[in-house]
């Protein structure tokens, strides 16, 4: 392994885990992109009743015993999951690392909410008496908990915690791990990001009390962003987890190299709470290109956050505008639109769903487009609507994600070359 590390140290991705509503590996994932195929079902809600949901349905058993299930959290099976489908695929002789050179940073939106209501519906059961809540309920809910069962799962002894950094998350996850590589605090980061958001009634409530929880008679076609007649969002829950490596470690054990990450950033809006600000994102991107030593044109694919609320997709479009509005060849497409919004997962799995571009040279597309609204309009740059579009050969993909209390980030991803 490497002594020192240094900001110039190049950091790449040689391991992926994921599940997701239509996919729990990267080449089911990628496929079902490819061939426009939706996750989006209707699923009940206490409370609330039938919604519409991105739902996993990954082998919880694989990895864990039920009564680990029992104990824990749904956001920590998630993250076991993925952490250890990332371990498998990187190739790693597990028993050989030194876990005390690991570490995990996982990107959460929140944490806590699907214990806490259960906690109250069940005592509500028995007349609120106390006595009945679960001596489980303090590490279910700390904010580290999806980290830090990774750790227990995995035998981890170098540092772990949780981003909490709303639906920036994601992206966020990778950032923290390759500071880590480079402060050479570790060795090997598991990063990424998890959310559970679909079993917290709460979540929904609050969109829809909001305006924007998506509806459609058609679950696969509810999630629509940047389409005139979108209505909101579609909660997803889902996971995704990488391992980071400096460059010269995957290099000396033969690794397979899936990208290499090359610019980041994060800024605030400091405007709103809820509505983003497309000045402050535009900004963000700019950041991002600068510490990549890139122009606007080098990008092949962006991917958006766009969430199909009606001014969080206008704002968001209006950034892409003034940055890329003048990138004919560039490929704007969104994963929501599939999956739903998987909140801290979002960021790292839409990434991820355009890491295979590099190989195939595609960019998927946009589903459920059928009428652009004028208002997401992004200049020469072009959304790809409902059907995959062939680029080529895709050097760097650009992943943007932002969140609520206006956190933006943007991570941008290059094709390995030796």
């Amino acid at each position: 392994m490497s002594t020192l590390a240094t900001p110039r140290d190049r950091i790449v991705i040689t391991g992926v885990g994921l599940t997701s509503p239509i996919g729990n590996n990267l080449a089911e994932y990628r496929a079902s992109l490819l061939a426009g195929r939706s996750g989006v079902v209707e699923r009940e809600i206490r409370y609330m009743g039938k919604v519409l949901a991105g739902v996993c349905n990954f082998d919880e058993l694989r990895y864990q015993k039920r009564k680990d299930l029992r104990r824990g959290t749904r956001a920590g099976s998630i993250s076991i999951y993925c952490a250890r489908e990332a371990v498998a695929d990187s190739g790693l002789d597990w028993a050989a690392v030194a876990k005390d050179r690991v570490g995990v940073y996982i990107g959460i939106t929140e944490h806590g909410n699907v214990e806490t209501e259960n906690e109250v519906y069940e005592i509500s059961q028995f007349n609120y008496d106390t006595k009945v809540w679960s001596h489980h309920h303090n590490p279910r809910t700390v904010a580290n908990n999806a980290a830090g069962e990774v750790t227990l799962n995995l035998g981890i002894t170098g540092p772990h915690y949780t981003i909490g950094a709303a639906c920036a998350a994601g992206n966020i996850g990778f950032i923290q791990g390759m500071q880590q590589l480079w402060l050479d605090e570790v060795d090997l980061a598991v990063v990424g990001g998890v959310s559970e958001s679909i079993h917290t009634f709460g979540i929904f409530a609050s969109f829809k009390s909001q305006g924007a929880l998506a509806s459609h008679a058609e679950p696969a076609r509810a999630s629509r962003p940047f389409d005139k007649a979108r209505n909101g969002i579609v909660v997803a829950e889902g996971g995704c987890l990488c391992t980071l490596e400096r460059l010269p470690d995957a290099l000396r054990r033969g690794a397979k190299i899936y990208g290499e990450i090359v610019g980041y950033a994060i800024n605030s809006d400091a405007t709103d709470f809820v509505l983003p600000y497309s000045k402050r994102q535009a900004e963000c991107l700019r950041a991002a290109l600068r510490r990549a030593g890139l122009q606007p044109g080098d990008i092949d694919i962006l991917n958006t956050h766009a969430t199909a609320t009606e001014q969080g997709d206008v704002e968001e479009c209006l950034a892409i505008k003034e940055v890329f509005g003048d990138c004919p060849r560039l490929a704007v497409n969104n994963t929501k639109s599939f999956i739903g919004h998987a909140m801290g997962a979002a960021g790292a799995l839409e990434l991820l769903g355009n890491i295979p571009s590099f190989e195939d040279g595609y960019a998927h597309a946009t589903i459920n487009l059928d009428d652009l609204d004028p208002a997401c309009d992004v200049g020469q740059a072009q959304i790809v609507a409902n059907q995959p579009r062939h680029m080529g050969r895709v050097t760097h993909i650009l992943n943007n994600s932002f969140g609520m209390l206006g956190i933006n980030s943007a991570l941008v991803v290059r094709r390995f070359d030796p």
